[in-house]
């Protein structure tokens, strides 16, 4: 269930400030909250001189992406999509803990011819404050390219980024939080677009059962399903319909875990052994 707090008002006028001294920014938007709250600041303090982008790819489900369109179309945005090859990387597929670095350096070697054929001054994404404390090596990549993160810069997490977006008007303030598929997939294990195909249909079959939050961890042949926890108890119920749903999707075996939804839970997997990976 989504904890909804007040926000910080300092902190969301110095994220707009932060927006305004950019003069323009092409903002990297994948229609999450943190990304259309970005969005929406920089559609007010810079007018024409926010454009966002979203990038596609097999690690994003067609319909997350379907979405984000609809929501920049009724926000007026100007959108610009790009297509992404990180799948296609060895350094991404072999998946290691510093996939997300090689996902991101990939998303802003597309990104950035998109920012200068616009004339753009920067390039932003919504990172946030609670992302300076997980494992986070895609962040790197954007550090060290001078890509700006205002929400972050700002010292804005995520309880009160939802609660500015809802003060704000934006109809997705309680989306559900939603990180690339490969994230299902276990440190080490290969990333391949016929696993990342198995997870979005068997998470979108979970949905269609009416769970809302919602992670398929892939492990071969099993299945392990993370749901909210007050979500359990009804998964345990319907667990038949659940099995048979996530089956069709091609899994042999399907589990749950009992402690519920956690971001970045296969984190767990690798032990950091140096600074290498950041």
């Amino acid at each position: 269930m989504i904890q909804l707090d007040s926000f910080d008002a300092n902190r969301l006028n110095a994220a707009r400030e932060i927006v305004r001294d950019l003069g323009s920014v092409l903002v990297a938007y994948s229609g999450g909250v943190d990304s259309t709250l970005l969005l929406k600041l920089a559609m007010d303090e810079l007018g024409d001189g926010a454009v966002a982008v979203l990038a596609s790819s097999p690690a994003y489900p067609e319909s997350e992406q379907e979405e984000a369109r609809t929501l920049a179309r009724s926000m007026g945005a100007r959108l610009v999509e790009v297509n992404t090859s990180e799948v296609e990387l060895e350094a991404y597929a072999r998946n290691n803990p510093d996939r997300c670095f090689h996902c991101k350096e990939e998303l802003f070697d597309s990104l950035g011819p998109v920012q200068h054929e616009l004339g753009l001054a920067h390039l932003a994404y919504g990172a946030t404050a609670d992302d300076a404390g997980d494992h986070r090596p895609g962040h790197a990549s954007a550090v060290r390219r001078g890509v700006r993160f205002p929400l972050l810069e700002a010292g804005m997490p995520k309880p009160e980024i939802r609660a500015a977006a809802r003060t704000l008007g934006l109809s997705n303030w309680n989306k559900p939080s939603f990180a690339c598929l490969s994230s299902r997939i276990p440190h080490g294990t290969q990333v391949t677009v016929a696993a990342l195909r198995q997870i979005e249909a068997a998470e979108a079959a979970l949905r269609s059962l009416g769970f809302r939050q919602v992670r398929v961890r892939h492990h071969g042949d099993v299945a392990r399903i993370e749901v909210d926890g007050a979500e359990i108890p009804r998964l345990i119920t319907e667990r038949e319909r659940v099995t048979a749903a996530v089956r069709e999707a091609g899994y042999k075996f399907v589990s749950a875990d009992l402690e519920g939804y956690s971001t970045g839970s296969l984190n767990r997997t690798w032990k950091p052994t140096s600074a290498k990976s950041s």
